[in-house]
């Protein structure tokens, strides 16, 4: 997917609306950042813009306080943290449209930037309002969308805004790293190309296991969504998770995958638990699943499997952990997966949400080569869906 990137518009003296994605955790008391990382994959863009001269006006959600001012999603904590990281002033605007926002931006000193109050504290941010949106738009000479977290979503701020920029919409670093990594598995993967794909549900998968059907070499899959397709495959998977009503679809992609001469490796021993808990009964059996008992992760001899599927491999995406990982007894084959993954030479894609949560928790998050800031975002467009936050952007030329 190609689109015209920040590096391509002329900044100089311009100010520029910049969607980023600060919906970070705060404390308990609404007072500060607990996690600033989400801030800290914004300061590449924002640095780069304030070196050129640009005046950057920032743009985010926080919550979902549903079109309601609800002072403990304020983002004004979020602005005091900017400045800290970023070592630059930072004007907060009480609000995100009106007199409040474009005061804030005449009263913004050189070399500072603009922090607009949360978008959704207006309804019309989520109901991707047209005329809201020209409230926002006012306010810059050219777009900057840097928050692929947000760019599957139809929003104003996402999808409305920049169409009203026209030939000046375009990518920040963060979104042209994503674009550069996700889109160019999906357009020119390097092979062989191993597809990880984990997590509870089977209907998230689907669309990315048909997008990439005819691309992928091997996919290995674990956690929840494994037991539909064990199950279809005609494995007795006790009270593990199952989805009926994607028994159909799962069947369909095996059969494609076997049409096309593309492995997908199921586990075929499992850790299993009496109870949902950290401190149930727990035992690893082969093949088939007793009644009464769950399975929570793949077992050794599927872990080693799958390792040895991901030796040769030279490009892997990972979607979804391979068990609980939150719970230790049930850590042991994601872990061992990603570990192989982030010591291994091939180009490696964590898919963000729980996949980058467990990358993170195993401290492995700097041994891949991209983790994406999106799951939802990174699902759809491994799944081939058309993303409006990356449609909006203008095409260079």
């Amino acid at each position: 997917m190609n689109k015209l990137s920040v590096r391509d518009l002329p900044v100089s003296g311009k100010r520029v609306l910049v969607r980023v994605d600060y919906n970070v955790p705060l404390s308990e008391d609404g007072q500060t950042v607990s996690n600033g990382l989400r801030i800290d994959r914004s300061l590449p863009t924002l640095r780069y813009l304030l070196e050129a001269g640009a005046s950057p006006i920032l743009m985010s959600h926080l919550g979902r306080p549903k079109g309601e001012v609800v002072p403990s999603m304020s983002l004004r904590p979020v602005a005091l943290e900017l400045e800290r990281r970023l070592s630059a002033p930072v004007v907060f605007a009480t609000d995100c449209v009106g007199d409040p926002a474009s005061s804030a931006v005449s009263s913004c000193p050189s070399g500072g930037v603009v922090l607009l109050e949360n978008l959704r504290y207006h309804k019309a941010e989520t109901e991707n309002d047209v005329d809201f949106a020209r409230s926002l738009a006012i306010l810059a000479d050219v777009y900057v969308n840097d928050a692929f977290g947000t760019v599957h979503r139809a929003h104003a701020s996402v999808d409305a805004v920049p169409r009203l920029f026209f030939g000046r919409a375009a990518a920040g670093l963060l979104v042209e790293k994503e674009i550069e990594y996700l889109g160019g598995a999906v357009s020119n993967p390097e092979h062989p190309f191993v597809a990880i794909l984990g997590g509870a549900k089977v209907a998230d998968k689907i669309p990315v296991m048909k997008n990439l059907v005819d691309k992928v070499d091997v996919f290995l899959v674990g956690g929840g969504m494994a037991y539909t397709f064990l199950k279809v495959s005609g494995v007795d998977v006790g009270g593990s998770k199952l989805e009926p009503e994607s028994m159909e679809l799962a069947g369909e992609i095996l059969g494609a995958a076997k049409a096309l001469g593309k492995l997908i490796l199921l586990p075929e021993d499992h850790v299993i638990a009496d109870a949902f808990s950290a401190d149930a009964e727990v035992r690893t059996v082969v093949g088939d699943i007793p009644t009464g008992w769950m399975a929570l992760d793949i077992g050794p001899a599927t872990t080693k499997r799958y390792v040895e599927a991901l030796s040769s491999a030279k490009l892997v995406i990972w979607n979804g952990p391979l068990g609980v990982f939150e719970m230790e007894p049930f850590a042991s084959g994601t872990r061992t997966v990603a570990e192989a993954v982030a010591r291994g030479e091939a180009t490696s894609i964590v898919g963000g949400g729980d996949s980058a949560a467990a990358a993170e928790k195993f401290g492995l998050s700097d041994g891949f080569s991209h983790v994406s800031t999106g799951g939802g975002a990174s699902l759809e467009m491994l799944g081939g869906s058309l993303l409006p936050g990356l449609d909006a952007l203008s095409d260079p030329g």
